[in-house]
């Protein structure tokens, strides 16, 4: 086992396997609650592969940042992590455990987690030829009209969400339509599949289509009973989600700033900076404002909860900003490349100390896949003579963004008591990527390799909370579970 840390697995020849006070044998799994007079016993699943998962940034701490196990075993029960080990040992432990998949030369990992997507943009993706404010009027407001009719919204959720799963995202920061139709179908597909989910609902008022602008005092209200109703439901969370500064008049922003202050916990998630035609109209509509980042700030809404896409064209000022209140952004390599938006200096970011994942911001971004994500961020990186390192890649999509959603006490990484969202990954899936797997002489050549030719087809199963929601080779049926 390659470690962070001295694991705390440990092989007991009268109890199986012993870790962090909880003990696995041949009759399940043992909770030693002595102290509160009681014991309890659990049958778990167990799944044999190769497993990786991150304790902290590899870019920092490098291979004290994750864990890799060639032949593992993850222990799950009840939708939660129990334990990682060495194959081996825990097997002869348990002698021959029922519940025991083999998955011998797979890769087990977290699942992916996307920190920026629009879930109304869904069937617009690949929309040829057009920059972002041009592109917004062409295709994706006629597109979000259509979810008014919440039949509409609910077939198109069951879609999405399915194609999430096929592409191995487990949990996602997900922009409705400006509908609440549209978040209340969401959430109601997201529900019965179980995913971790967080979505809001667009906040836009102006410079839009009359069918897709709300009022500042309507789009308050129709968030706080989407709030009330999905918040901390389940495995559901809810974010503000003003569009961008172009579309929100000062009293929207002044009321999205209300819904932060009665809701202190919600995330907030907009745009910033992703073009220089949008930050000249943004200076133009507010020109008391020292820059685009102001004037979010003006409203209270840049702080340690904040998720601003793009970023691209940050100055000194917005950099120390987003530094000092701890607001992060989502790098979305694959849109910025397709509207030419761009490239995202990630380099400049770490330089100033501001926080950052990586996203496909469907639908300008022209994949649901996280692995082509980093195909693209890679490539953008090496245009400015920079190199985006596999294992700070793959940090990134599991427990990097998961940091990024304030998540990554419950997912992002395999531990013990965080839930049991998790990746069987095929790095063979194609011919090609098989014949280079073959040549790879190290787990950095062979998560380069996975990043660089892996899309969907590496994704051989996607579990949700230790259920198996997506099969490559089989066909799912709907869970209504």
């Amino acid at each position: 086992m390659h470690s962070a840390r001295r694991s705390e697995l440990c092989f007991s020849l009268n109890y199986g396997i012993s870790y962090r006070g909880i003990l696995i044998n041949n009759h399940g799994v043992t909770h030693d609650q002595h102290r509160a007079g009681s014991m309890k016993t659990i049958h778990p699943s167990l799944y044999r592969g190769t497993i990786l998962h991150f304790l902290s940034d590899p870019a920092i701490d490098g291979p004290a940042a994750y864990e890799f196990i060639e032949d593992g075993v993850l222990v799950v029960d009840q939708g939660k992590v129990v334990a990682i080990g060495e194959a081996e040992p825990m097997i002869r432990a348990l002698d021959h455990p029922a519940n025991l998949t083999d998955l011998t030369g797979y890769l087990l990992m977290p699942g992916f987690i996307d920190p920026h997507i629009h879930f109304p943009q869904t069937e617009i993706i690949a929309s040829y030829g057009r920059q972002l404010l041009d592109w917004l009027q062409r295709y994706t407001f006629p597109a979000e009209a259509r979810f008014k009719d919440p039949r509409y919204a609910l077939k198109m959720a069951e879609v999405f969400l399915r194609e999430l799963l096929r592409n191995g995202t487990t949990t996602a920061a997900v922009f409705g339509s400006v509908h609440k139709t549209s978040v209340e179908a969401f959430f109601e597909v997201s529900a019965r599949l179980n995913t971790r989910m967080v979505c809001g609902k667009v906040l836009m008022d102006r410079r839009a289509p009359e069918e897709l602008c709300d009022t500042p005092e309507s789009g308050y209200e129709d968030s706080r009973q989407l709030i009330e109703q999905w918040h901390n439901t389940g495995r559901q969370q809810y974010a503000l989600t003003p569009r961008f500064a172009i579309t929100s008049s000062p009293e929207q922003l002044q009321q999205t700033q209300a819904l932060s202050r009665d809701y202190p916990d919600l995330l907030l998630q907009s745009h910033l900076s992703e073009t220089p035609e949008e930050m000249a109209l943004v200076a133009k509509l507010f020109p008391d404002a020292r820059d685009y980042l102001d004037v979010y700030d003006r409203y209270g809404l840049v702080h340690e909860r904040s998720i601003y896409a793009h970023g691209i064209h940050l100055n000194e000022r917005e950099l120390a900003r987003l530094k000092e209140t701890g607001a992060s952004v989502a790098f979305c390599p694959s849109s910025n490349l397709f509207l030419g938006s761009g490239l995202l200096d990630t380099a400049r970011l770490d330089k100033h100390g501001v926080r950052y994942g990586i996203a496909t911001d469907i639908g300008a971004g022209t994949s649901f896949s996280m692995l082509h994500t980093l195909n693209e961020a890679y490539k953008v990186s090496r245009m400015q003579q920079a190199t985006l390192e596999p294992l700070h890649a793959f940090y990134l999509a599991t427990l990097g963004n998961a940091k990024l959603l304030h998540l990554e006490d419950r997912i992002g990484s395999f531990k013990q008591g965080n839930e049991a969202d998790f990746l069987v990954i095929d790095r063979a899936a194609t011919p090609l990527m098989k014949l280079k797997q073959t040549h790879c002489e190290s787990l950095q050549e062979q998560l380069f390799t996975l990043m660089m030719l892996g899309d969907d087809r590496a994704i051989k199963q996607t579990y949700i909370a230790g259920q198996l929601r997506h099969d490559r080779d089989r066909h799912m049926p709907d869970h209504n579970d």
